[in-house]
């Protein structure tokens, strides 16, 4: 099979691998000139100004009249973008039962914490107040590195550099905040220490307030401007952090304690019928189980809503839901930059044409679950919410990756069709949207979802396979790429001014 229809209203189909002139694509549609793998090539006659279907619903209008087997791509398909969301009727009647968890249970082994959250991995980590001392930061690390022998039940030591906390006002000063108190209360820590300045913005006794305010065992905290050796300081304290954190030993867990983000990068044409739905089968498995999964990117929700809509729990759900998007739609309007302007270039290589059309194949990471509750950037989930929540953010990696760590996510699946070597202070698992970059990039890739492609393996048996994968990572028999190879990083959301 050369293309596949993924929806029967569909007009289009999807190459899996690259098509040339003259070949029969599907059915009795030949193909009118070469086309590359993850494009799309018509099916039916479509007229100028008609919707171009794809997962049975429109990307976007033919900005010429199209033929069978003709390449559909930028040169004859534009987007229809509504400037906003209309504001619809909740009906009650079609919502989506609550879950009900599956009987059997899958389990991980986790680190329980004195607070009652789990931890899918047991790390000392440093959370600096402000871009001052990143590098303070990580000669602290590089001189403790050498001692964490001592201590058996510690996973490591990391530190997040970023480049604020000063220099900021208002709403731009708290979401850098939130970010890094999120961090700093990640059950992944066994324990924290807090490293600031002085100086900055983003002042210790403020931060401290964020975490409770009372002293706690899980925290040590000081300003490098007030102490004679701030390295031998830092040593100091993350020695005490390390002796605490290791009294902590794996228990098991149900995995209805697991929280998992979704998101995609570098997407390309198999990106929404390989990777994206695949990890949709993880979320439908995971909140059957009564787990969590989080959806950002909220600008790659955008012509996508609808799918979104059909599955909000309660009437609160769905109206969050309208205000998300159209918030994040006014947030670029205040920029006066244009709703559409994704996709990215990689992305129109890969065969992605319209934001509809990445939106689409964006929210197949969802799968079928429920969305249960709807979070403002930096908040964290609620406990006990089986379901799907989406979290206010952008769709650019970095952020929305460290947006769902700060929220709660134990791990992210991250699909790729391009490629990506970052990775998030919590396991960063990808996986291939196809087969060349699993091959390729065997040192970033964690998972393949190319057998899908390829036609040698299904959706559901390659479920089945990362599902395991999940459960052993999530148990510590086994590390992610961006583990093993260094990469944690963080980025912030900056919409501020810089004084």
């Amino acid at each position: 099979m050369k293309a596949l229809l993924i929806h029967p209203a569909d007009n289009v189909v999807v190459a899996l691998a690259a098509v040339s002139q003259g070949e029969a694509v599907i059915n009795d549609v030949v193909a009118r000139t070469n086309v590359p793998a993850g494009h799309k090539i018509a099916i039916k006659p479509i007229a100028k100004g008609e919707p171009v279907i794809k997962y049975g619903y429109p990307l976007g209008v033919a900005s010429a009249g199209i033929e069978p087997g003709e390449h559909v791509h930028s040169h004859n398909l534009v987007s229809a973008m509504a400037p906003s969301l209309r504001r619809g009727e909740f009906n009650s009647a079609a919502a989506p039962a609550p879950v009900v968890a599956d009987a059997a249970k899958a389990t991980f082994q986790g680190f329980r914490r004195p607070d009652g959250s789990v931890g899918i991995r047991n790390e000392v980590w440093i959370v600096n107040t402000v871009g001052c001392v990143n590098h303070t930061a990580t000669r602290i690390v590089e001189r403790f590195a050498g001692k964490l022998s001592k201590y058996p039940n510690v996973d490591g030591i990391h530190t997040f550099n970023h480049p604020f906390g000063c220099s900021q006002l208002g709403g731009d000063l708290e979401a850098t905040q939130k970010l890094l108190a999120g961090l700093a209360r990640h059950p992944n820590a066994g324990a924290v220490l807090i490293l600031g300045l002085g100086c900055e913005n983003n002042q210790m006794k403020d931060f401290v307030q964020l975490l409770g305010g009372a002293p706690s065992p899980r925290y040590r905290y000081f300003n490098a401007q007030e102490a004679g050796d701030e390295i031998e300081a830092g040593i100091a304290a993350v020695s005490e952090l390390a002796a605490y954190a290791n009294q902590f030993k794996r228990e098991l867990v149900p995995v209805s304690e697991l929280v998992i983000g979704m998101k995609c990068g570098g997407s390309d044409g198999l990106s929404g019928i390989t990777a994206n739905p695949l990890v949709g089968r993880i979320a439908d498995k995971l909140t059957a189980q009564g787990g969590t999964t989080i959806l950002t990117e909220v600008p790659e929700m955008f012509g996508a809503e609808q799918l979104l809509l059909n599955r909000a729990t309660s009437s609160q759900v769905y109206d969050s839901t309208i205000d998300l998007v159209n918030n994040f739609r006014d947030y670029f309007r205040k920029h006066n930059e244009p709703i559409d302007e994704n996709p990215s270039p990689g992305n129109k290589e890969g065969g992605i044409t319209t934001l509809a059309e990445k939106s689409l194949g964006c929210v197949q990471k969802g799968g079928t679950a429920p969305i249960a509750q709807v979070l403002e950037y930096g908040q964290p989930v609620k406990p006990g919410s089986a379901g799907i929540a989406l979290l206010n953010g952008p769709g650019n990696d970095g952020v929305s990756g460290s947006a769902m760590t700060a929220s709660g996510a134990h791990m992210v699946l991250f699909t790729t069709g391009r490629g990506n070597p970052m990775g998030f202070p919590i396991p960063t698992l990808k996986i291939a949207t196809n087969t060349p970059l699993a091959t390729n990039k065997a040192n970033w890739i964690d998972f393949s979802a190319g057998p899908a492609a390829d036609g040698t393996a299904g959706l559901d048996e390659l479920a089945e396979q990362l599902f395991a994968l999940v459960l052993d990572v999530a148990s510590g028999r086994k590390q992610a790429r961006n583990e093993v190879n260094g990469y944690r990083e963080i980025s912030i959301w900056k919409d501020g001014v810089t004084l």
